[in-house]
């Protein structure tokens, strides 16, 4: 079982920038230092549904105020970025509905960290945690919205070594955690990986995966290990656009229930199409651990040992002018929760389905060199097999930002 304190004594340690963790992240550091940047803000949020799954469908209206804070320092030996957000959502007119809170956090921390000791070897440190309520489908963790706050943090820590002009590794640890307000949900897990790098061409490298790692699940949830075995291609197509490739086998082992083997696959594909249009891309495939443990039509608790999941996700930004951009993007997650039992015994159940669709677009408007404004409409459809997980969620929000 997790331990409270462990998490809270690790989390100390675990802080960093938001695209360190995204699926959208594609291993490039950042190029250029910037200088320390402050940004206060705030949103009024309409939400048509803001406890979506209950079968009372609540309207809100909600402020949503923020101060914010980033760094960049690059220099040929050293590279680390800062990046902290601290929010909150106060819903004006807070539901009745069980559960919910007049106001909740919405607080981002983050550090990255490159070192290099020489031409040869390198020690690179991504870290993350936020404790908010909705959840970001770019972090590959919920699929769901939560009924309350949730803490989440990782912390990647890896050395990388180039033992020819061609021939490098990587080797590292990262260690994750999250906490929910509600039962079996919480997991403290880590994950050893090496990965060799070959690299074939000036604009192509060659790499071999082999990850393992465990994770220890909260009340009835069981604990599972996972190992990897991937191939993959990192492809510079031009000077602004890469694309990464990874595919191979997972080797799922529930403690509890049925070990599993299962196709794996990540894509990441960024581009920089032209100087006003960027487009940047995901897709993963596999068995994952989170959210196993699901109340049955006939409120019997069930654990699936096989919950196989699709993540992709799309974001683009188009500059119109220079005061002017548009910006929108969509994830899908189809996920199929196979090998279920019903808790604490050996009696199977059937298996079932849940996909989200959430969708956005936006346009932000610069009105001078230091303020900014925003609008932008949000959809979300869910349809399960689930009881209490199908609902429609519609958010229009208007903001404010300044940046000194």
């Amino acid at each position: 079982m997790k331990s409270k304190f462990t998490v809270g004594i690790i989390s100390v340690f675990a802080i960093a920038s938001a695209a360190a963790q995204s699926l959208y992240y594609i291993g490039s550091d950042t190029q250029e230092s910037i200088p320390l940047k402050w940004v206060i803000g705030g949103n009024v949020i309409y939400d048509d549904n803001v406890t979506p799954g209950f079968d009372d469908k609540d309207s809100s209206f909600s402020l949503n105020p923020y101060v914010g804070m980033s760094f960049v320092s690059v220099t040929p030996q050293t590279t680390w970025d800062v990046f902290a957000r601290l929010g909150l959502i106060y819903n004006i007119d807070a539901s009745d509905t069980a559960g919910t809170e007049d106001i909740n956090s919405q607080s981002r921390i983050g550090f990255n960290l490159t070192h290099r000791f020489n031409e040869r070897l390198r020690f690179s440190s991504r870290n993350f945690v936020s404790y908010e309520l909705e959840p970001d489908y770019s972090y590959a963790y919920a699929s769901s919205r939560a009924a309350g706050e949730y803490f989440y943090w990782s912390t990647d820590n890896s050395i990388g070594y180039r033992w020819s002009e061609r021939f490098a590794t990587y080797t590292g640890l990262r260690v994750f955690g999250t906490d929910y307000d509600t039962a079996n949900n919480d997991r403290l897990g880590w994950e050893l990986y090496n990965q060799l790098r070959y690299q074939l061409s000036p604009q192509t490298v060659l790499t071999f995966d082999y990850r393992y790692g465990q994770t220890a699940g909260d009340g009835v949830s069981s604990d599972y290990s996972d190992q990897y075995l991937l191939a993959g291609v990192e492809q510079r197509f031009s000077p602004n656009t890469i694309g990464i490739a990874r595919i191979g086998a997972q080797l799922h082992d529930v403690d509890d229930g049925e070990s599993q083997t299962s196709p794996y696959l990540e894509l990441v594909l960024n581009s920089q199409i032209n100087s006003a249009f960027s487009v940047r891309a995901f897709t993963r495939y596999g068995i994952e651990g989170y959210d196993t443990v699901q109340t049955l039509d006939n409120g019997i608790l069930a654990e699936y040992s096989d919950r196989r999941t699709l993540r992709f996700g799309l974001n683009s930004d188009y500059v119109i002018s220079p005061t002017l951009s548009l910006f929108g993007g969509v994830d899908y997650i189809p996920t199929s929760f196979g090998g279920g039992r019903i808790v604490g015994t050996n009696t199977t159940v059937g298996d079932v389905d849940d996909n989200i669709l959430n969708a956005h677009v936006g346009v932000s408007v610069k009105f001078s060199d230091f303020l900014t404004g925003t609008a932008s409409y949000s959809y979300t459809n869910a349809s399960s097999d689930l009881p209490g997980r199908d609902y429609d969620r519609n958010r229009l929000s208007v903001g404010v930002s300044a940046e000194f």
